[in-house]
């Protein structure tokens, strides 16, 4: 098994919405905002080579929105997932699964792109897409805070185009790839763990957003269910310093991977790392 980072893109995020009821002078050093309160964000997707398969963990936001719509996002930089899978010698047709972690704009959002002729394609066109049964049925029915966060041309394609696979329940439906479901930032969140070189590396998704999210009250206000991720973060926390996890964040700009210590404070990164150091 080889991995690989993708870098989506980079972009920007209230950093109030981004930290909740924690006051801007204690996250603020940690995780610095601009002169607008907004702090820098980026979709770090996973791509995994096996002897068989090419597997890609989320797919960024896309580019199949208005021009308004992404002024709103302040997407700055080059990356994009073309631009990451032409670097790292592949080709979308190459992709054989697509794990999506939640159906969130930012999460989903490439997965489908607008021909030409304004309809709608798969990006991975010979891919399974892997979603929990859960979320897919509150994407379709979302509540008034999340529907800004759900647009029908994100997922339905992959649906009409006979490529989506549901998860039900928690296992490993990849060899090596465990799903983990977790429901306080969005109800069916799936988090995969993945099984490489005698490590278990976590792909973080939503459900922690970075190092400086490790505190446990340190929650978006974006999640639906705060008392949830609280108790959620808790427990996964301390799985992770028990079972030695690696974590690999999808959204933390300065950190790639961390992993984890038990101090008298809570729980802490040890060490930050980046894929060439597993």
């Amino acid at each position: 098994m080889k991995l690989y980072t993708i870098n989506a893109e980079n972009w920007k995020l209230d950093g109030g919405a981004t930290f909740g009821v924690v006051p801007k002078t204690i996250w603020n050093s940690m995780y610095p905002a601009d002169e607008l309160n907004y702090v820098n964000i980026k979709n770090r997707c996973l791509l995994i080579e096996t002897e068989d398969r090419l597997i890609l963990i989320d797919t960024g936001l896309g580019r199949k929105q208005s021009e308004k719509f992404y002024q709103y996002k302040f997407i700055f930089g080059d990356d994009s997932l073309a631009k990451g899978f032409t670097e790292k010698g592949f080709s979308f047709d190459q992709v054989t699964d697509v794990i999506l972690t939640h159906l969130h704009d930012d999460h989903v959002g490439g997965a489908v792109y607008r021909d030409a002729d304004g309809s709608f394609k798969l990006t991975f066109p010979n891919a399974t897409h892997w979603v929990s049964r859960r979320q897919w049925e509150w994407a379709l029915n979302p509540n008034m805070r999340e529907a800004g966060a759900y647009f029908n041309e994100n997922f339905l394609p992959i649906e009409a185009a006979g490529q989506l696979k549901f998860v039900v329940e928690e296992g490993e439906y990849i060899p090596g790839i465990t799903f983990r479901l977790f429901h306080g930032h969005t109800d069916g969140q799936m988090i995969p763990i993945i099984d490489h070189n005698g490590k278990k590396l976590v792909y973080m998704a939503d459900l922690i957003m970075g190092v400086a999210h490790l505190h446990i009250p340190f929650v978006p206000s974006f999640d639906i269910q705060p008392l949830i991720s609280l108790k959620e973060k808790e427990l996964f926390l301390n799985e992770a310093v028990e079972k030695n996890y690696y974590l690999y964040f999808e959204h933390d700009f300065y950190n790639e991977i961390c992993t984890l210590s038990q101090t008298p404070k809570g729980i802490r990164h040890k060490e930050i790392l980046t894929l060439n150091d597993l």
